[in-house]
């Protein structure tokens, strides 16, 4: 640890009525670390009563920033020569402005870190973020939901799985799942427990879309685990072709799943919901994955594929982010660009299209990849598959069921079951009344 203050590094011997604008003064510049139990000269005295600070600490982060900066500040303990020091880590802004609660978007309340100290912004700096904020605001949650008593149960859970501690008092607020007078916004629609939004996966028996093989609808539910299901469809629909002749063997997949995985995350959480759904269409010799809205105002085609990163719908960006499914780095385009080149995207005023073609040569090992079967996926039985893609279609589906539909033997269903759960394709979460899981 350096032991002098910087543009990045406050020392505090006590915590005290000043972090905020040093925790403000950091989101606003290019972000920092504050510690408290350390002298000026940067020796370190140590702090007592860790906890009460550290719950003081989680108060003004929740209580006194706007905009709430949810996963950008991070309290944690750390110990330096034998003392006890709370190090809180403040990421860089994703707003283009933040201030102290109390005190709005003045003088008095937005702060910028500028070497070692914490500068009021001028009037005039304070007034154009705040005008480019309002020029890049989030539609979604501008925009009034459909009318309903939404609960967010499945939302909480993911958040503490991925370790966050939730204030149910403020949780709504901290993620902006209402409008400014109080009405439940579209991205509190997009990320209740049920809804009425449909996100469909089209499958085509052939090359265009004269023919559909199976159509299914993901949605209905909390846009992450809606996301989850997809993904899992594609990784389904993946088959690989191993070369064992040579050493290591090579395998070869129909297409490169980093690349769909990153256009399904971008048709997600960039895709402008107060116009349609994305579409996920499968064809036989290709994936499309389409968005609407097209670029980001404001934001160029050159930037687009260089990997400048800006979201149109922020909030969402950031629970995918703090849910570690996306990164706020802009590295998604580059990774589709790099397998499949420019010519994979057509970008149009309205929508933005991904192409994502088929390795032809393992195309031709799985023969008639847009019909029912959808070839022989990763070496598993046709009845194995038939599972996996009932699985994807209701997680919730029984042995039983599924028998019934395919008219084989209850037994044998569970046998496939029992089989992909020892490859790790499957899993049960929450015992006999539970769901499943595919994992890969």
């Amino acid at each position: 640890m350096q032991k002098f203050e910087s543009e990045t590094i406050e020392f505090k011997e006590k915590l005290n009525g000043t972090l905020p604008k040093e925790i403000v003064a950091f989101l606003n510049t290019d972000g920092g670390s504050i510690y408290i139990g350390i002298k000026d000269d940067g020796s370190p005295i140590g702090v007592s009563k860790v906890d009460e600070n550290l719950k003081k600490i989680s108060d003004i982060i929740t209580d006194s920033i706007e905009p709430v900066p949810t996963g950008l500040v991070e309290p944690k303990i750390e110990f330096i020569e034998d003392k006890t020091v709370i190090v809180i880590d403040v990421k860089k802004g994703l707003k283009s402005l933040y201030c102290i609660k109390k005190h709005g978007f003045s003088q008095a309340g937005c702060y910028l870190r500028i070497g070692s100290s914490c500068k009021s912004m001028s009037t005039e700096e304070i007034q154009r973020r705040y005008m480019q904020g309002l020029s890049n605001r989030d539609l979604i949650i501008s925009s009034v939901g459909m009318a309903g008593n939404f609960s967010f149960n499945t939302l909480k859970n993911y958040y503490t799985s991925a370790g966050y501690h939730l204030n149910d008092n403020s949780f709504e607020q901290s993620l902006k799942l209402r409008t400014v007078d109080g009405h439940y916004n579209k991205m509190a629609e997009l990320l209740s427990d049920s809804n009425m939004i449909p996100i469909i996966v089209v499958k085509f028996d052939g090359k265009d879309k004269t023919c559909i093989s199976s159509r299914n609808d993901y949605g209905g539910g909390c846009l992450l685990f809606t996301y989850e299901k997809i993904r899992n469809r594609f990784v389904s629909e993946n088959i690989c072709k191993t070369d064992t002749s040579v050493r290591p063997r090579v395998d070869k997949y129909l297409f490169d799943m980093n690349a769909v995985n990153e256009a399904l995350i971008n048709a997600i959480i960039h895709n402008d919901w107060t116009v349609s759904q994305p579409l996920f269409c499968i064809f036989s010799n290709r994936i499309e994955i389409l968005s609407h809205g097209g670029l980001p105002s404001g934001q160029s085609e050159e930037q687009f594929f260089s990997g400048v990163s800006c979201p149109r719908n922020d909030m969402l960006m950031t629970i995918f982010n703090q849910m570690n499914i996306s990164e706020h780095t802009g590295h998604g385009i580059p990774v589709i660009v790099s397998k499949y080149g420019k010519e994979a995207f057509k970008i149009t005023d309205n929508y933005i299209n991904v192409t994502i073609p088929f390795n032809e040569e393992v195309m031709a090992v799985g023969g008639n990849l847009g019909g029912n079967s959808g070839g022989n996926l990763g070496g598993n039985s046709e009845l194995e598959n038939f599972v996996i893609s009932k699985v994807l279609e209701n997680n919730k589906i029984s042995a039983k069921t599924i028998s019934e539909q395919l008219g084989v033997g209850q037994r044998s269903v569970e046998r496939a079951f029992a089989t992909l759960k020892e490859k790790g394709i499957i899993e049960r979460e929450g015992g006999t009344r539970g769901i499943w899981i595919v994992k890969k």
